[in-house]
């Protein structure tokens, strides 16, 4: 094992939780994880609001990848979790399409659906070397692009799509062949099983914060909370915290998002400084709403890409847990959580956002008229997601290795800036791998 010193981590998320376990599980003691909050989790984080309802912040679930993810939660959870399949549909007019859109033409009226079909069959295909609005044009054609991949990802990602990149599609997107698609309507089949997530866990109560929360009490004094870092001085290896204090390290893991940890950092130079200004987030306002009325339904979550709907997405988020509800009384209660985002290219909804919430749900059914609201909580999470612009790549070019030369480690959602390893697996694999890097000299298997 390496002797490298006085090691600190910023932020007690899953990458700097699995980071700071990892380094016990090693035997490494010279370490700790300043928080600013009071809790642990980070954006994996739950409350409880004054209701007793129980909410995520965002539409969390649980699924994996990697197998130190899947050790990590079986020992902290110790089975108080429950293992769900994926039921997931998009509202189009009236109709509930099964997700993936693309997947399930067959539900579509027949003429969008013929010209769903006529875009697919003339699609010359794309590159993930072009912008998003090109390659959507290029992989789907104009049916699929207009009626859902154009006005849905609007609404997720708060920006033009011809200011992104392609490059994190990956597994994020089903992209379709016609003959599949063609198959699925004229034989009236349902194509459903796509994607990573199509089963997926969620702990039994306390929400997906229940996982980070277990992990940081096994870390005891290790975190420490209300500690926020507000300057970096990179050159001297030293941090000062909120509270006025001044400490000092030899290895730095940051997991604060990378524009920030820049732009707190007294002795970065100005090109590194440009760079981390042209990197692009979006916010997302969480509003949970508790309704009592019987949990009914067997999806787990909806998208809804008109814009007669504010939010994006729905949860049912007592289907998950029926801890999620008060004393788990889903025969009276349900709990829905709905997201709907905002950036520099679209503002931060208003006050009456929670009303109009209210309202959308009772048009599109999932509320009934008479059901009376007895909670209705609004969490803005102001970094939800790092937006794959087509600068940011050049931009991480220039700040992570000036980062990496100075002892420096930015992992995790926000400090990779990376979409594409934004799920919590990559977060806890990233924290994981970094700890063995460190300690061991390994070299890092998700991050490069």
């Amino acid at each position: 094992m390496r002797e490298p010193g006085r090691i600190t981590i910023i932020g007690a998320g899953p990458c700097g939780l699995a980071c700071g376990r990892e380094f016990d599980r090693l035997g490494y003691s010279d370490w700790v994880i300043y928080e600013r909050g009071l809790t642990a989790g980070g954006n994996a984080a739950s409350v409880l609001d004054p209701a007793g309802f129980t909410w995520d912040l965002g539409g969390h679930v649980v699924f994996s990848h990697f197998g130190e993810f899947d050790r990590l939660l079986a020992e902290v959870m110790d089975g108080d979790i429950s293992e769900h399949e994926r039921s997931s549909y998009v509202l189009y007019g009236d109709r509930w399409v099964p997700y993936p859109f693309q997947n399930n033409l067959r539900y579509l009226p027949p003429q969008v659906a013929y010209e769903c079909l006529l875009g697919l069959i003339d699609a010359p295909g794309g590159s993930e070397t072009t912008d998003f609005a090109t390659w959507m044009e290029r992989t789907f054609g104009g049916g699929i692009t207009t009626h859902f991949m154009r006005p849905y990802n609007m609404k997720v990602w708060a920006t033009p799509a011809q200011e992104m990149s392609a490059t994190w599609i990956a597994e994020r997107v089903s992209v379709i062949d016609h003959r599949r698609a063609l198959r699925s309507v004229v034989l009236q089949r349902d194509d459903l099983g796509w994607g990573p997530n199509n089963t997926f866990a969620f702990p039994a109560a306390g929400g997906t914060g229940e996982i980070y929360r277990r992990i940081a009490r096994g870390l005891g004094d290790h975190v420490a909370y209300g500690r926020e870092v507000v300057g970096v001085d990179s050159g001297r290896r030293r941090l000062c915290l909120a509270t006025g204090e001044a400490v000092e390290y030899d290895a730095l893991v940051s997991t604060m998002p990378l524009d920030l940890l820049v732009a707190a950092i007294s002795d970065c130079p100005t090109e590194v400084r440009a760079a981390a200004q042209a990197l692009e987030h979006t916010s997302v306002s969480v509003v949970g709403v508790g309704v009592e009325q019987p949990l009914k339904g067997d999806w787990s979550w909806l998208y809804l890409p008109e814009d007669s709907v504010p939010f994006y997405r729905v949860t049912n988020f007592a289907r998950y847990a029926a801890a999620n509800v008060p004393g788990g009384d889903t025969a009276r209660l349900s709990a829905f959580l709905t997201e709907t985002s905002f950036s520099t290219h679209r503002p931060r909804p208003g006050e009456d956002l929670g009303a109009r919430i209210v309202d959308s749900l009772a048009r599109v059914g999932l509320i009934a008229g008479e059901a009376p609201v007895v909670s209705l909580h609004r969490i803005d999470v102001d970094y939800a997601y790092p937006v794959p612009t087509l600068g940011r790549d050049r931009a991480l070019a220039v700040i992570q290795p000036w980062l990496q030369a100075r002892g420096i480690h930015s992992r995790g959602r926000f400090g990779s800036w990376r979409y594409e390893l934004g799920n919590m697996d990559h977060a806890v694999k990233m924290g994981i791998d970094i700890a063995r890097l460190l300690l061991e000299g390994r070299p890092e298997e998700l991050w490069t």
